[in-house]
């Protein structure tokens, strides 16, 4: 045993009493910092505002080919905005349909469309008596909600340092038709910052569903997302290796602007197979007349193309990684050596996910909570909230100001000593 395992009860007595005392100090400042969830912070948002002013009066906004952006029509989106969107998914342009600001409305929608249309004839998911999904966990919270929200059995799956267990995905997919989907965010995870390697996607490729109608919800949120210029993680291109392996259809791929320029008001993408993508469009052509497509030329008059948008990326990481370095540095000086906790060291994306002595997250969420700091609740990585062992804490480091993270990080890692003490000593 090393570190506050190792002490005699009186010694671990006495540091409770001390780390209290310095607590008590932290409750006396009045703390309001929120860590709750990834928000861009204002000076990122700040980076895309000639968005605003990109189309003068005397322009009019015509697409590629002539059509007027502000009228109806293209449920596609315009193409210029599709191969900006196919460029940073890797696809081509004719996989691509383009939708306004929020890739969750897509994926939430293509949830929708499944249980009352079905999926390329199959029986709408809301006439079966069950259907599952898998959820890699920990994982984001939205996506596990929004399976839940529809009656949806959410099924934990671990996450290892390359990625989901795919032993267990495998057993699932390939014995059980009632799962339909699984959860992905293959590129630097929400919230452990896991790139999949090259042999977890292959090994998604490779599976043999049980049920025709099993699709991968491959949500790349973070695919251009790095903290260090040219020293990002590489995913394996899944479309490529899907069609490599006989399975061209059982692939859905989302991404969105949202950390790119505006939260609100960028532009997202869905991505699938030719056939899927028919599918789609007939569907939601009953549910809409086509997007905000001046949004759109707005977005490739600002951003271009993929180095553009790499171009632009680096002046997010420019912001944002010494935010990562602060919270990191801090946990290692507060809590490096007691044995009581690890933490992520992410390459890229928006989240630092900590892990504290089992059955101590949600008390140290409390205690921080209570003297001013809001952290995203305990156990809201996993489905249902419901994370077993009580260990994990994700951390979004790129809201707050660096003073503020330096501030949050130093009484996060206060707060897990002494919930761990707290353990140990029996209180």
């Amino acid at each position: 045993m090393t570190g506050y395992k190792a002490w005699d009860g009186q010694r671990q007595v006495e540091e409770l009493g001390a780390l209290r005392e310095r607590y008590d100090g932290f409750v006396a400042r009045g703390l309001k910092l929120n860590m709750a969830r990834g928000k861009p912070a204002p000076e990122q948002l700040d980076l895309s505002n000639p968005l605003l002013t990109l189309l003068p009066d005397d322009v009019r906004p015509l697409d590629e080919t002539g059509d007027d952006t502000r009228n109806y029509g293209n449920l596609l989106g315009i193409p210029e905005a599709r191969r900006l969107m196919g460029s940073i998914l890797g696809v081509p342009a004719s996989l691509v349909l383009v939708g306004n600001n929020s890739s969750l409305t897509l994926m939430y929608d293509t949830i929708a469309r499944s249980m009352t249309l079905g999926v390329r004839g199959f029986t709408p998911w809301a006439q079966l008596e069950k259907v599952k999904f898998l959820c890699p966990a920990p994982g984001y919270d939205r996506h596990f909600a929004a399976s839940a929200a529809f009656g949806i059995t959410n099924i934990p799956i671990p996450m290892y340092e390359d990625g989901p267990d795919m032993e267990m995905v495998a057993h699932y997919v390939n014995t059980d038709a009632a799962v339909k989907g699984i959860w992905c965010v293959p590129k630097y995870s929400n919230p452990q910052g896991i790139t999949y390697s090259d042999t977890v996607v292959r090994r998604f490729a490779a599976l043999s569903p049980a049920a025709g109608d099993f699709r991968i919800f491959w949500d790349n949120a973070y695919a251009v997302h790095d903290l260090a210029v040219d020293a990002g993680d590489v995913l394996l291109d899944l479309k490529t290796v899907c069609d490599e392996g006989g399975n061209p259809d059982i692939w859905y791929q989302f991404a969105s602007t949202s950390k790119i320029t505006f939260a609100g008001g960028g532009i997202s993408a869905l991505a699938t197979s030719e056939d899927n993508l028919a599918d789609i469009v007939r569907q939601i052509g009953f549910q809409a007349i086509g997007p905000d497509k001046v949004n759109q030329l707005r977005h490739v008059a600002f951003l271009r193309d993929l180095d553009g948008v790499r171009e632009h990326m680096r002046r997010h990481a420019a912001i944002i990684a010494p935010k990562f370095a602060v919270v990191l540095e801090t946990l290692e000086r507060e809590l490096g050596g007691l044995g009581i906790a690890q933490w992520t060291h992410p390459r890229g994306g928006y989240f630092i996910s900590f892990e504290g002595e089992p059955g101590t997250a949600r008390r140290t969420v409390e205690l921080t909570k209570a003297a001013g700091v809001e952290l995203t609740g305990a156990g809201a990585t996993y489905p249902y909230g419901e994370d077993y062992r009580d260990t994990n804490i994700r951390i979004a480091p790129t809201y707050p100001s660096v003073e503020e993270l330096q501030t949050a990080s130093e009484l996060l890692a206060l707060c897990a000593r002494i919930a761990a003490l707290e353990q140990l000593v029996g209180e």
